[in-house]
């Protein structure tokens, strides 16, 4: 297959799916086994255009930023509360993901592990939905620094591909009683220092290659993967809240579990 036409491929499924509680990486690493191409080769490529859609979250919620960051250079309490937050959710992340990164990279090569990680955690998030009471709508400046440092922990999680990284915020966010909406949008925001330090870990760690020109996928993939993503990832933040503040998260429960079965039984008939 023709490197741009993957890259655009796999721009779309990284826009679709990073937002959505349905992972992103384990998508991508199926797409790996569906596509035919060589995962190795891709694997910056698949972390770097996570930054079209950290871009996504941006564009879409600039007035927040904004309004954050001038808080912040008056030292408002909202402000200093919502940073607060933010950096406590995602300390737990980096600091496991900096001590177990060789153990993630052994199972990214894994689609078995991404199948039944996609169907128990369809599972969870039906029973969650079941028991979770969510509170009162809030914002994100508003949240306990314990349940903001809790959602931070639950992330953890999804260090196994297949789990989400979407999936493990917003249902720990829902079992500390968070409601649906600021659950979705504490996840959007907490991924922008998540996903960027997965990414420049990645080019760090494939500066000289990548410089070198041998990975085997260049700068003009990475860019088309990154311009698809942001698009595609734009459009779906504006589906997702709107549709998870009406219908819940029950739809993707299913998708996942049908989704990982079905990988299952492809995988094992080759």
């Amino acid at each position: 297959m023709d490197t741009i036409v993957t890259a655009i491929l796999l721009g779309i499924v990284e826009g679709l799916t990073e937002f959505l509680p349905v992972s992103s990486t384990g998508h991508l690493i199926l797409a790996t086994e569906l596509f035919g191409y060589d995962a190795h080769q891709w694997s910056m490529f698949n972390v770097v255009i996570q930054l079209g859609a950290i871009l996504a979250v941006v564009v879409q919620y600039w007035r927040t930023f904004w309004a954050v960051g001038m808080g912040l250079l008056r030292f408002e309490p909202m402000s200093l509360r919502f940073l607060r937050n933010l950096l406590a959710a995602f300390i737990p992340s980096a600091i496991l993901g900096l001590a177990f990164k060789p153990y993630i990279n052994v199972l990214l090569g894994s689609p078995m592990v991404v199948c039944w990680a996609l169907i128990v955690g369809g599972i969870a998030i039906l029973i969650i939905e079941k028991l979770a009471k969510p509170g009162e709508p809030s914002g994100i400046a508003q949240l306990p620094l314990r349940q903001a440092f809790g959602v931070g922990l639950v992330q953890c999680v999804s260090m196994v591909p297949g789990v989400s990284r979407s999936g493990a915020t917003i249902m720990g966010a829902l079992a500390m009683g968070i409601e649906r909406r600021t659950a979705a949008e504490f996840s959007f925001f907490l991924a922008i220092p998540t996903m960027l330090g997965a990414t420049t870990l990645e080019l760090l760690d494939n500066r000289d290659a990548l410089m070198a020109g041998t990975m085997g996928v260049g700068w003009t993939e990475i860019a088309v993967g990154f311009v698809v993503s942001f698009i595609v990832a734009l459009a779906v933040i504006r589906f997702f809240v709107a549709y998870v503040s009406r219908a819940g998260f029950k739809p993707f429960a299913w998708y996942r579990i049908v989704a990982g079965a079905f990988a299952l039984v492809w995988l094992g008939s080759r």
